[in-house]
């Protein structure tokens, strides 16, 4: 299917665009930048400036200039109003598939963001982060650079995460602390209620060995984590 583009858009050299997206008033999409199919970019939203560093030449994309490292995207994310993506200073930046980022979310230079991840209006992640599939970073969350936010992690509203946050744990507050077990995530990806008691006592260190009854997908997902 072919991509809707508003007139309005500036999409700048470099940009490779797969099929059936959306490209909403006034968004800036700068190279080199690759997204991949079905995703919804809406208005005033920033692809792909340059990195907010000191060291880093500042192209101007909108004039044919592109960036080193760019920005990489796969399928079917949604990207509210206002967001801002910036390339990466040694690698490219990675959004994977199916995430949602709401208005005003950002996301720095050289961060991996896996799958089904959701940033809450005007959360932050600086760069250099890992952000793992599923993770959940509440609105106006701050995260510092050189920081693993795990699977499944919840980041409550207005945290500020200086170190690891592990998998499906909820941290809150300045700075960020663990106060619990994300067990509505655990429950989405298809964990019985004694799978979910059992894999709390785990995610929270009491537990080497992944209980029996864990979903494939999720085992995987917590050994990959684990095995890092």
């Amino acid at each position: 299917m072919a991509n809707r583009i508003h007139p309005t858009a500036i999409i700048g050299d470099g940009v490779e665009l797969g099929e059936d997206n959306v490209i909403g008033p006034h968004a800036v999409i700068l190279g080199p930048t690759r997204i991949g199919d079905g995703n919804w970019i809406g208005p005033g939203a920033v692809i792909g400036t340059p990195p907010e560093n000191r060291g880093t030449h500042h192209v101007v994309g909108w004039e044919g200039e592109q960036s080193e490292h760019g920005v990489v995207i796969g399928d079917r994310n949604r990207f509210r109003e206002h967001i801002s993506i910036h390339s990466g200073t040694h690698r490219p930046t990675r959004v994977g598939d199916d995430c949602f980022f709401l208005v005003y979310s950002h996301i720095g230079h050289d961060v991996r963001v896996d799958d089904n991840v959701t940033l809450a209006p005007s959360a932050r992640v600086a760069g250099h982060n890992h952000v793992w599939s599923y993770a959940n970073i509440g609105m106006s969350a701050a995260v510092h650079q050189q920081v693993d936010i795990g699977p499944g992690a919840m980041i409550g509203m207005a945290a500020a995460v200086r170190k690891v946050v592990k998998p499906f744990t909820t941290v809150v507050g300045n700075p960020a602390k663990a106060v619990g077990v994300n067990t509505v995530g655990l429950s989405r990806l298809g964990c019985s209620d004694s799978v979910v008691e059992a894999l709390s006592d785990h995610v929270l260190g009491g537990s080497a060995e992944l209980p029996a009854g864990v979903p494939d997908a999720l085992a995987g997902l917590l050994k990959e984590w684990a095995a890092r």
